[in-house]
Order: C-alpha cells, then sequence, then structure tokens
C-alpha cells in the first residue's frame, strides 16, 4: 500500500442561504449525506493509493530513461495528489450524477457553490476549476477496476459486511443482500444507424479532413480540393436516398452504388498519397512527432476497412445478398460492437454492447458487466455474475435469485440447486408459470424482479445519458463503473438514517 499521509481539510467558503426552494433543499442535503458516505467508507484511499502509485511508477520511469536515481515523494508532493485524487473522485460522481457531459459539467461547476462545496474546490480565495479536458484526464486516470473496487467496498459497508464498519453508514439498518435481481440491456452506442453505403460517406468526411490538415501545413499532392470530394459524395448519398422512391428504385440504387464505389477509391488514393507525404517530409512542417502519429493513424484506421465497407454494401445492395451480423461492419471508428436484437416496440434490434445488472431489495447495484465480445445468453450472464459477486463480497451469496424468464435454463437452474439458493427465475414454460404462481414467495420476488427494468432506465437515462457520448469499448465499460458509483452513493444516501429512526420512535 502506497504512504498515503494525513489530510488536512483547508478553509472553505460557507454555502449561501437559499430559501424557497424545496428541490434546492432536498438536492442539498442529499449531496451533504453522499459526502459524509464517501467518507465513512473511506472512498478516497483507494483513488489515492492508485493515484500514488502511478505517480511513483512515472516518476521511476521519467528517473530510468535519464539515468538518475529515483528519488521518493515528498510529503508535499503526497499531500497535492491526496488533494487532487480526492477532488477527481468527486468531479467524476458529480458530473454522473447531473448527466453532463465534460465541457457541460465544467461549466455547471464553475457556476455552482453547491457543486465546488461537493467537489472541495471552495477554498478561500480565487476559486480554479478545471476544464473539460482535465475532467477527462483525471477521470480516466482511474481504471474499471479501481471503481469497481470503491463500489464493492461501499455495498460491504451498506451491508454491515465490512469487519469493524463504522455503524452501517449510520444507517437505519443494513441493505438486505439475501436477495438478488438480474436483467440485462444494450447500452446502445452513439452512432447513426449502420446504413451500409453510408460507411463510404464517413470514410470521405474522414479522409478528406486529415488531407485538409495535411495540405494546410504545406504538404500537398495534386488533386481537387478536399471539399469538393465531400460535397460530391453527399450529393450521392442524397440521390441514394431518394432511389428509394421511384419505380425502378433498386436498379438507380445499384447504379448510384458503383459510382460512390468508383469515387471512394479515389478518395482513399489520395488520403494514402498524403499519408505518405506525411511520414517521409514530416521535418518540413510544424506538426511534432505525435500530432504526425495521431493523423496517420486516423488515416490508416479508415483506410483498412475502406475495402470491407464497400464490399458489405456491394453484397447488400448490388449482389442482394444478407451479410451476417458477425462479420458487418456497423462503423469505422469503434469495432467492439454487435447487433442485438431484442424484439422490442420501438427497438427490435440496437446496436451496441450487452449490459448485465445486479441489484439489491433496496437498488443499490452489487454487480454489472458491459460485455465486449459477442452476446451471451442470459443464463451464462446469471452464472458468472453470481461468481463475480462471491468473489468480491467476501464469500456471501445471496438467498434468492429473481429473473425474467430469459435466464431460465437448466444450466442455471443446476446451479443454483448447487449453491442452495432459492429459484425464484420466471419459467419459460406457461403451465409451470401459473404452477409457481401459486407459491406466495415467488409472486413476491417476481413482483420486486420487475423494478429491475426501472432500476436499468434510471442509470442508462439519468446516470449515462442515452446515447453514451464515450467512443471506444474502454470509455464505455469506464463510464458505466462511475455511473454505478454515482448511482450507489445517491441511493444510499436517501435511505433511512439510524438518528432519523430514532427521533421517530421517540417521538
Amino acid at each position: 500500500m502506497p504512504t498515503i499521509v494525513s489530510y488536512q481539510q483547508p478553509l472553505r467558503q460557507r454555502l449561501p442561504e437559499i430559501l424557497g426552494s424545496v428541490d434546492y433543499r432536498n438536492f442539498r442535503e442529499t449531496l451533504g449525506r453522499m459526502r459524509e458516505v464517501i467518507a465513512m467508507a473511506e472512498l478516497d484511499r483507494i483513488v489515492v493509493a492508485h493515484w500514488i502509485r502511478v505517480a511513483e511508477e512515472e516518476g521511476r520511469r521519467a528517473a530510468e530513461e535519464k539515468g538518475k536515481r529515483y528519488r521518493e515523494l515528498s510529503y508535499t508532493g503526497l499531500e497535492w495528489i491526496q488533494k487532487m485524487a480526492r477532488q477527481a473522485l468527486r468531479c467524476g460522481i458529480g458530473r454522473s450524477l447531473m448527466g453532463d457531459s465534460y465541457r457541460e459539467f465544467s461549466t455547471r461547476l464553475a457556476d455552482s457553490p453547491l457543486l465546488q462545496h461537493f467537489c472541495e474546490f471552495d477554498t478561500l480565495g480565487p476559486i480554479r476549476i478545471p476544464g473539460k479536458s482535465t475532467l477527462e484526464r483525471n477521470e480516466k486516470k482511474l481504471p474499471e477496476g479501481v471503481i469497481r473496487e470503491a463500489v464493492c467496498r461501499l455495498v460491504l459497508e451498506a451491508g454491515g459486511m465490512m469487519v469493524g464498519s463504522r455503524e452501517v453508514l449510520e444507517l437505519s439498518e443494513p441493505i438486505d443482500m439475501d436477495a438478488y435481481f438480474v436483467d440485462t440491456t444494450c447500452l446502445k452506442a452513439n452512432i447513426h444507424f449502420p446504413v451500409d453505403w453510408v460507411l463510404m460517406r464517413d470514410a470521405t468526411k474522414t479522409l478528406m479532413k486529415a488531407v485538409r490538415l495535411i495540405r494546410r501545413h504545406g504538404l500537398k499532392h495534386r488533386m481537387q480540393e478536399p471539399w469538393q470530394f465531400i460535397k460530391e459524395m453527399n450529393r450521392l448519398c442524397i440521390q441514394m436516398t431518394h432511389a428509394r422512391n421511384r419505380s425502378a428504385g433498386k436498379k438507380s440504387r445499384k447504379k448510384i452504388l458503383r459510382v460512390m464505389k468508383q469515387l471512394t477509391k479515389k478518395i482513399a488514393g489520395h488520403a494514402r498519397n498524403h499519408r505518405e507525404l506525411l511520414v517521409q517530409r514530416r521535418g518540413e512542417t510544424d506538426l511534432t512527432e505525435r500530432q504526425a502519429a495521431q493523423i496517420v493513424k486516423r488515416l490508416d484506421g479508415v483506410l483498412e476497412q475502406l475495402p470491407e465497407a464497400m464490399r458489405q454494401a456491394h453484397e447488400r445492395i448490388i449482389g442482394e445478398r444478407l451479410v451476417k451480423n458477425k462479420e458487418k461492419i456497423l462503423s469505422l471508428y469503434d469495432e467492439d460492437l454487435h447487433v442485438i436484437v431484442r424484439g422490442k416496440a420501438g427497438a427490435r434490434v440496437e446496436f451496441g454492447n450487452t449490459l448485465l445488472l445486479s441489484e439489491q431489495r433496496q437498488g443499490v447495484i452489487v454487480d454489472w458487466k458491459l460485455y465486449r465480445e459477442g452476446v451471451p445468453s442470459d443464463a451464462t450472464a446469471l452464472v458468472e455474475s453470481l461468481e463475480r459477486a462471491r468473489e468480491n463480497y467476501e464469500g456471501h451469496e445471496p438467498v434468492v435469485v429473481g429473473t425474467d424468464r430469459g435466464f431460465s435454463s437448466a444450466r442455471s437452474r443446476g446451479y443454483l440447486e448447487r449453491r442452495g439458493i432459492r429459484d425464484c427465475m420466471c419459467p419459460k414454460s406457461v403451465s409451470e408459470l401459473r404452477f409457481r404462481m401459486e407459491d406466495e414467495e415467488f409472486r413476491e420476488q417476481q413482483s420486486r424482479r420487475a423494478q429491475t427494468e426501472g432500476r436499468i432506465g434510471i442509470l442508462k437515462n439519468n446516470f449515462l445519458g442515452q446515447p453514451l457520448r464515450g467512443k471506444g469499448f474502454s470509455s464505455r465499460e469506464l463510464s458505466v463503473a462511475w455511473a454505478v458509483l454515482a448511482h450507489n452513493l445517491w441511493v444510499i444516501a436517501r435511505l433511512p438514517r439510524a438518528a432519523a429512526e430514532q427521533e421517530r420512535q421517540a417521538g
């Protein structure tokens, strides 16, 4: 465990007295209670320890590169890291709680004394608020595993399962960890509907913007202006859209796609020429090596996928053949996406990743997983979730499990029977469901299980935003972890407190 120095809280500005707004007062009380829960559960220690480890590793690496001896962090340095880590933790929680983008939260934080107080920026004198890039950098310094560790510690504290728990976070009673409710959903990716020929429009915009950037820095190869290619591709896309309404629409769409393919090949050739110019003659420009590498990476990412995207459009429009879901390119900028068939009204097919959530009776999320590879069966996901929960919560297992009918299978039922867990999963057989509905416990668990769908909606719409703005699987996975942490703090902060319960009984 890295050395963590004692943290002296600085003098803080007093929050203004606001009268007349009940919603503001409730929000203020919730934030205040969340700050108390963070302190009681000692979540700061997890985050600070990670920040110190990262700082020490970076310091040793820099010393080795310079051939010098590594010097341990000073007391002042440790104190500064601790301050920054505490602020980063609270900013990540606050941003997820408000459902803001980094830019929106930076502006809101600068304008709100209440959020400044929660995030510990309200020191005496001038207040320095981090910008959107700093907020993003600080959030991404914490990997998903560290946030999961903080969530598990919070749940253990709230459930009274930690050795020496501080009066169960001053709750009137520990949260109920005996009942386990599980459901899955699709976490939609921030992409447009993946129409095959639109991928060629996306490639044109990305390639020509990169080419325009290279040409702006003095490296030019003979070609038309990049914006003319973008204009021509947009014109073809408009024609493709309207061709569907014509009498000979199928023939027109094939003809237009052939023209789009020829234009795309021409655009790709110009992009490759400018890429080679940049690699060979970067020294003639004012671009740094890192900036040039980023431009080359952007070009390569599209150029490598472009032949397959063109083949996919050809197969579906000209060849009139189906392309398997696992072979489809849904986005040129995010490869870890899948076609998820939900079969629901208004969303029969969704594009993104499968998200599993497990909650307990009071609504605290005890386990979650965002799946990168494919779409697992619900039964497989349930067994994996129960195994993770047993590992994360010191061998504790639920007494009863409630799910919808998608999780019911021979494997999941057998697993619950071996572990001695009562099975309250909704069976797939209608006749068996009628029989089991006569059992009072089964009816109660199924009634409570229905609330899990509402919990999923709260997490996705209020804490993650729809669609989730993060690009790339790692970014989405980390965003989910931050949302779960903020959600659980919000739920626990609104549970009855022991002092309030004692006052009620005394009164």
